[in-house]
């Protein structure tokens, strides 16, 4: 057992297995920065990433997460989630996680990329399984406290920089926050009386505190006060969690890093006679900011186990008054436009914000492409109460009613969202859904159906959506049907959709089946999806005379490959297809348009096609070092004149290398390269970026980062030829202690 649980810890067997649908590769990382390359380099969507992200800073408790919980690990089936909890009731818990790989319940390879995410042991004296699976005692009071800043070499103010901590007080208590200083964020946003219109104060360094929470959790009883996060079902009525399969509540203390310069001037002349940001100071970029999600703030309650006849009820109770963030062109006001789908209608267009001055009646100039801070709260009431006649089936009614208020009224400026907004216009809105599973043997069944209400013309929709897996030790299907409404409006529906928007959402307007298979035979291990949807779009462009509405058949489907050629090596392959309207096969369509060239307002229809491939090598000799190159190869309907003929090809490639010269101290590297239009340098984004890091772990108490990273533009557009910096030069720096 010993021999097998350093065997384990160290990593020494990289081979590759079945793994669950949830996030399109075989996740196998130490800390959060392999989490980073995986995203960076494309081997997991956005989604996957920040859901693997919190999942690792909270971890899982092996000795009593339920069945949903133990699937959010990755790489793991529904079938390898119940022989673990077949196997821990009949042992009476899990002290080891290495006595899994003993009863032959979980394969050695699994054990190695679940470690860093669990919690094993009993809640009193838990330990926590760090690095490699390593072993953490728990103390009485433990927890840790983490600083990180970010600072690009020849900028003239501070950085921004983050410091977040979190303590368990007992077994059952923790506490936590975060607090960040911004120096991108323009001040509070305010009604100017004189221009009927908004005004803020310019961007400056100040303190924020996005993120704080105190809970109290045992296996019947969860309470949160804070910041959290909340989801049920397949995520059709209310979830805000980023989890595949959502259950309770979270507590959200989550900041986020940047990759990408910001502006230092986002102004438009407005009353001036020119910009502000005219020559020099309009391609003039400075670090980013240290970012969070704003999601729900306040008080979250639930009773996880309530014995009721012979199953048990689930109750939870919420609510929420939080400050949200939003992009100026989102906005219109409501007393000049009747009708905000009427985008020919100039009173319709978003409001003007222009900047601040000390004297109002001075001319001033507005702002551009900005995210407008603390603009709206929202206020809201929910709940879930379910059912479980087992571990594997259940029923459940979950509901919530919302009201937004908005911090810049006044007599004549109404605020309301545009209809591609996020949330519905109008007022306030709801929603009430009913879910429920079923499992027996191999197969499990997943359910839900809900309506939205809401203030606009149709008062809101349905929606229903059911997924059905069959699981055995190497193999897993997946067949999820869907169906969304255009009228279903509700903005905290996360649900399986397809990769496109209607109105802001993507849930909306989509009728869908998608078919997943992941598994093994012999040495290989394929990923297969394919997902095809109805949509309803114009038969005409001609805004004059749009013509009768068409269904359009989009369809998407992926492929990968990874081949164990021994313990060391491991190469790959990826495919994916993706067409937005199968009877439009022209080359004259865009299949997705670069956010630096969209205009203020409604993001334009696409409808074209995208080819990628992409061949990837893993290689590592041994546990303390590793080697990965990954080449990609795209073709994408562009919808610029040039490209009426013919596909638009990308190409990118990235090499990331690991090496650990001594157990507490790990040294990485990355280089990475995009090319969007091979055939022209003067259009789309050419970037080489590189870094180099150490992390350093002393006295087993502090951990200490340091990383270099060299990011530049390639290309000879005018803006790039006028950025500055450019190349830039990245130092970040963070510094956490654990106790």
């Amino acid at each position: 057992m010993a021999r097998l649980a350093t065997a384990i810890t160290a990593g020494l067997l990289l081979s590759s297995s079945a793994f669950a649908a949830n996030y399109g590769t075989f996740v196998e990382i130490e800390i959060e920065e392999d989490l980073l390359d995986l995203y960076t380099s494309q081997q997991i969507d956005e989604a996957a990433f920040q859901t693997l992200r919190e999942l690792l800073k909270e971890g899982v408790h092996l000795a009593t997460a339920d069945r949903e919980e133990l699937y959010r690990l990755p790489n793991l089936t529904y079938a390898d989630v119940d022989s673990i909890l077949a196997y821990r009731k009949e042992a009476g818990g899990i002290t080891d996680p290495a006595a899994l790989v003993v009863a032959g319940v979980v394969s050695r390879n699994k054990m190695v990329s679940i470690a860093p995410f669990l919690i094993v042991g009993s809640r009193r004296g838990r330990k926590r399984r760090g690095k490699r699976g390593r072993r953490v005692k728990t103390r009485k009071v433990s927890g840790q406290v983490k600083y990180q800043t970010t600072y690009v070499i020849g900028d003239d103010e501070a950085p921004s920089m983050a410091l977040g901590s979190r303590i368990r007080a007992s077994q059952a208590v923790e506490l936590g926050g975060s607090l960040v200083v911004t120096r991108t964020r323009i001040g509070d946003v305010e009604y100017d009386p004189g221009r009927s219109a908004l005004r803020a104060e310019a961007q400056k360094p100040q303190p924020e505190l996005p993120k704080f929470y105190g809970q109290y959790k045992t296996p019947k009883l969860h309470l949160i006060a804070g910041t959290y996060r909340i989801g049920f079902g397949q995520r059709l009525t209310f979830d805000n969690t980023s989890q595949y399969t959502p259950n309770g509540i979270h507590v959200d203390n989550n900041i986020y890093y940047s990759q990408n310069l910001t502006g230092a001037c986002n102004q438009s002349s407005g009353e001036l006679g020119e910009s502000p940001c005219a020559g020099a100071a309009g391609n003039r970029y400075m670090s980013p900011d240290y970012r969070w999600s704003e999601r729900t703030r306040g008080v979250a309650a639930g009773l996880r186990k309530l014995k009721v006849g012979k199953g048990w009820m689930q109750l939870y109770g919420f609510g929420s008054y939080e400050s949200h963030s939003l992009y100026q062109y989102e906005t219109y006001n409501k007393l000049n436009c009747d009708d905000p789908l009427n985008d020919d209608d100039s009173a319709c267009k978003s409001v003007a914000v222009y900047r601040k001055r000390s004297d109002p009646d001075e001319p001033t100039s507005t702002y551009s492409y900005e995210t407008l801070p603390d603009l709206y709260t929202t206020t809201i009431f929910g709940g879930n109460a379910s059912y479980f006649f087992s571990n594997r089936a259940h029923v459940g009614l979950t509901g919530y009613h919302a009201m937004v208020n908005w911090a810049a009224n006044g007599s004549d400026v109404q605020l309301d969202f545009q209809e591609w907004s996020r949330l519905p216009y109008g007022g306030p809105f709801s929603a009430v859904g009913v879910d429920g599973a079923w499992g027996s043997g191999k197969l499990d069944v997943f359910a839900e159906v809900t309506r939205s209400i809401d203030g606009q013309p149709a008062g809101g929709g349905w929606a229903g959506l059911i997924r059905s897996t069959w699981s055995t030790k190497n193999h897993e299907f997946e067949a999820t049907a869907r169906y969304y409404d255009r009228d279903f409006a509700n903005p905290y529906a996360r649900p399986i959709a397809a990769p496109d928007e209607y109105d802001g959402l993507r849930a909306r307007d989509e009728a869908g089946l998608r078919l997943k298979y992941v598994g093994t035979i012999g040495r290989l291990v394929f990923r297969a999806m394919g997902d095809a949807w109805v949509r309803k779009r114009q038969q005409s462009d001609d805004e004059d005379e749009p013509g009768p509405e068409k269904n359009v058949i989009s369809a998407l489907a992926q492929f990968r490959l990874a081949y164990r050629a021994n313990r060391w090596l491991r190469p790959g392959l990826f495919i994916e297809y993706a067409d937005k309207d199968v009877s439009d096969t022209g080359r004259d369509n865009c299949y997705g348009i670069a956010a630096s060239s969209l205009l203020p307002g409604e993001p334009p229809y696409c409808q074209g096609e995208k080819l990628q491939m992409a061949a990837q090598l893993a290689i590592r000799p041994n546990s303390r070092a590793s080697l990965s190159a990954r080449f990609q190869y795209r073709f994408i309907d562009d919808g610029k004149e040039d490209f009426d003929n013919e596909f638009r090809t990308d190409t990118s490639a990235w090499i990331v290398g690991m090496y650990r010269p001594m157990p507490n101290l790990r040294l990485r590297a990355r280089a990475s390269y995009v090319f969007e239009d091979t055939t022209s340098d003067t259009y789309m984004d050419k970037i080489f970026t590189g870094y180099g890091e150490a992390s350093l772990l002393i006295k087993k108490a502090w951990w200490l980062k340091l990383r270099y990273q060299y990011y530049e533009f390639l290309d000879k557009r005018s803006g790039t030829l006028a950025r500055t910096p450019n190349p830039s030069h990245w130092v970040r720096f963070e510094l956490e202690s654990r106790f």
